[in-house]
Parts: structure tokens; sequence; C-alpha cells
């Protein structure tokens, strides 16, 4: 359903003024811990863009949108053979005709925040940094997210301990002090966000879509809460980028506070806010200046992703979406990264 002719065959070496976006809600499914330093994040902001009164509002740090994401793309890569599953040593064997670090198994290896690999689709679309070995900027834009609903009404603190094995906090008479009170973002908080791909493949957008679709878990403990749910309102392809994760939150609050679908103690009805974000999303991309190639909503959005969502359940599907990703990485590398430091090292 996506116009293929929007999408470069290959990926350019400069910014060519072609824009991705997938318009998302995301829902907190659980308590969710999104924090610095011990406490949640937070943001003094005005609650809406005509409602001026100033209110608190958790933030959802970008880091914390993207990196879950690109650690499912990684893995899949990595259970798919694609990248290798050995983490990096400190004298690394590099490949003389590809100029890699490949493992026994011919697989690059790419090992996170230790030794990137420069040229699967995670690098070349997420970016990396490896200081006086090269960096390559993201090409995916995310910003800070903002929850819809005042700090007050959204999280909510809870006393944790952490029992003995006879289920009590004490043992020969003696208390454990293991007892912390810790605040967490309550479920069905949401965040407005927008995802910005710059300058893709078909692949590489794809691969990117596959990653915020399986994304489940965000934030700190997410081996046992901080489930999100993705909520995709739609995808936009234009020349340049649409409104900000905080406009978006603003104008949504104040439509939905406009026909009385705020309660302070409730949470918003998902299916409420999802239907008026879609009509807010479209009205401030009239507004946004920018040339519109095409705007997929609606039930030509539910079937563009059912359609990647038939392709994702087998394992061949899965493998051909990730190869064909992975060849459009290679060619970006064998192009200007592995060019670069050929022409470097003369």
């Amino acid at each position: 359903m996506l116009q293929s002719t929007f999408f470069h065959a290959a990926v350019p070496q400069r910014p060519m003024g072609r824009y991705a976006h997938i318009i998302l809600l995301r829902e907190t499914d659980s308590y969710a811990l999104f924090q610095t330093d011990g406490e949640l994040n937070t943001a003094r902001v005005a609650a809406g863009q005509h409602n001026q009164r100033m209110i608190t509002r958790l933030t959802m740090f970008k880091r914390k949108q993207t990196t879950p994401e690109r650690l499912i793309g990684r893995e899949l890569l990595r259970n798919y053979g694609f990248i290798s599953a050995e983490q990096a040593t400190d004298k690394p064997t590099i490949d003389t005709q590809t100029g890699l670090y490949l493992d026994k198994q011919g697989r690059p290896v790419c090992d996170y925040n230790k030794h990137f690999c420069k040229q699967c689709p995670d690098c070349i679309s997420y970016g990396f940094a490896i200081g006086d070995s090269g960096s390559e900027k993201s090409k995916i834009y995310s910003d800070t997210a903002y929850s819809l609903t005042a700090y007050e009404s959204s999280h909510e603190a809870f006393t944790l301990n952490a029992p003995y094995e006879s289920g009590t906090m004490s043992r020969q008479g003696e208390v454990s002090s293991r007892i912390n009170e810790q605040d967490h973002v309550r479920p069905h908080v949401l965040f407005p966000s927008v995802l910005t791909f710059r300058d893709p493949t078909s692949a590489l957008f794809d691969f990117m879509l596959n990653n915020v679709l399986r994304t489940r878990r965000y934030g700190a403990q997410t081996t046992r809460t901080g489930t999100m749910t993705n909520h995709v309102l739609g995808i936009i392809l234009c020349d340049g980028e649409i409104f900000s994760n905080l406009l978006f939150t603003q104008t949504l609050h104040d439509a939905l506070d406009a026909i009385g679908a705020l309660h302070p103690v409730e949470p918003v009805a998902t299916q409420t806010a999802l239907a008026t974000a879609q009509t807010v999303a479209e009205s401030l991309l009239r507004d946004d200046g920018v040339v519109l190639s095409q705007v997929l909503m609606g039930e030509e959005l539910a079937t563009s992703l059912a359609n990647l969502r038939s392709q994702t359940r087998s394992e061949a599907g899965i493998e051909d979406l990730l190869k064909a990703a992975n060849g459009d990485s290679r060619t970006y590398y064998d192009a200007y990264i592995k060019k670069a430091k050929a022409a470097k090292g003369k």
C-alpha cells in the first residue's frame, strides 16, 4: 500500500529530503519506569495549545523509545544469522576482503556499544559512534514523548520489598532492610509520538516498522514490567519533518478536553483517544507546509500493517525482510563507509 516510488533504490550519502514518518500512540499496559537518577522523568509544560494552564507531564526520552526497538532488530539479525552472536574481543581479526570483523562462520561481529560492524541494518539505520574509528549519524529521528495526562493522575508510588524464600521479611529474628518506595507510570497512560526515517529504502523502512510493531517492553526493569502497546495511527511520506511530539500531545489534549473525554482520576479511553488523534494528526499535517506524497491512515493503513504482519509471521517471511534490509545496508557500507576507510588508509 505504500508508494514504492517514494523510497530510494539505495540509501544516499547526503540528505535528499524524503521523510517517512510513523505516527504513534504509545500506551502503557503495565506499571512502567521511565526514570533518571531514581526518579520518574517529568517536564513542566502547557496542558494544551489553547489551554495554557501549566501542568507537569511524564516524559519518555528519545533513547527510551528507540533503544528497545533497535535491540529487537538486532535480536532478529542475530537469530537469522545476519550478524554474529559472539562478543567482540580487544584484538579482532579483520577480514582483508570485506574489511569486517567476522566470526568463524563468516558473520559480522556487531557488539552493541563495544564494536559496531558498520554494515548491518541496525548500524546504517540507527547510527553508531566508535571514537576515532568512525561514526554514522542516525537516520531515524525521535524526540521526547510527553504523557497525554498530567503527572498527578499518571503515576503511582509502590513500596517494594525483597522477601526471603519463606515469603517473609525476617529470618532468624532479623528483619530485612530491603524495602524501597518507587514511583511507577500507571497502565493506560498514553504518549503521543512521531518517529521519522530520513531517506530510507523500502526494505530499511520495513525493518524499522517491524521493530516498532514487535517491541513490547520499554523503560527500566523490563523483565518484570514496562509492557507497552504501540498503536500506529498513520504513515506519512513527505519532503520534510512534520509536527513535534509536544505539539501533537497538546493539540490532542485540547481536542479530548473539548469533548469531555478527560477525567482527572481515570485513564483516557483508548479508542476515543485513537479516533481523536487521527483527526488531530490530519489537521496538523495541513498546517505543516510540507509536500505530502502519501498519507496512509484508517483502513488503508490497517491493510498495509496486516500485510507486513502476515509476512513476518513465518520464518521465511521475516528472513526475506531482513535479507532485503541487509542488502541495502551492505550496499551503503560498500559505497561510502568502506570506500572512505580505504581512501583514508592510502
